[in-house]
């Protein structure tokens, strides 16, 4: 991105048509991928939703063993509200947290404190607070935890913000177009003002030979 607004700029400023040519080229190349991402995305819409589900659980394998996997998934809970990719018992998949009789761990059966509900009266976190969560039973378990995956949060979350990420995305692909094409329109017409000074000046030649 540095590169291409690089050649934008110095190309408008020194009227240099290659570099204008590089700029808009490029920005109609990232214009049609951002449409075409747009269209997979809703024809496939069931596949990412698969990719992210394996996804969250790969990294809930991993939660102890990559502190910046553990620290995404922190933030992921935390913010969407949510516990596991489709619900607290995906955390069974982590060796620290599954309920297996061989688990000797102190987090046996429970879960990270990310996905422990806040208690906005609480100004330090309490990083055991989901200690023993799924041995409770389900009514219990949604007073201390998020029960609902994060898969499902982040459905619910594009469909009510589905206008305004919409908005956006639409803003951008205009703000692309109305770039662009001023861009080749000026690139053009550079090129015919050249051609025709460099008509002109053969003419003039032509004609003061003929003079002559």
């Amino acid at each position: 991105m540095f590169i291409l607004g690089f050649a934008g700029c110095i190309g408008a400023l020194r009227e240099n048509t290659f570099l204008l040519k590089f700029f808009s080229v490029f920005l109609g190349i990232i214009f049609f991928l951002e449409l075409t991402a747009g269209v997979l995305a809703f024809v496939f819409k069931d596949w990412i939703k698969d990719q992210l589900y394996f996804f969250i659980n790969n990294n809930i394998r991993a939660y102890r063993d990559d502190i910046d996997l553990q620290n995404l998934i922190d933030f992921t809970q935390e913010y969407w509200q949510c516990c596991g990719a489709f619900g607290a018992d995906d955390w069974n998949l982590n060796i620290y947290f599954n309920c297996t009789d061989s688990n000797a761990s102190r987090e046996r059966c429970g879960v990270p404190f990310s996905c422990c509900t806040k208690d906005p009266a609480e100004d330090v976190i309490n990083t055991q607070c989901g200690y023993d969560a799924r041995q409770k039973p389900e009514v219990d378990q949604q007073i201390v935890i998020y029960t609902k995956g994060c898969v499902p949060q982040f459905e619910k979350w594009l469909q009510d913000n589905l206008t305004i990420v919409a908005g956006i995305f639409i803003g951008i692909a205009l703000l692309q177009v109305n770039i662009t094409f001023p861009v080749m329109s000026y690139t053009e017409q550079q090129q015919i003002n050249r051609i025709y000074k460099g008509g002109t000046v053969y003419e003039n030649w032509k004609h003061g030979v003929s003079c002559t």
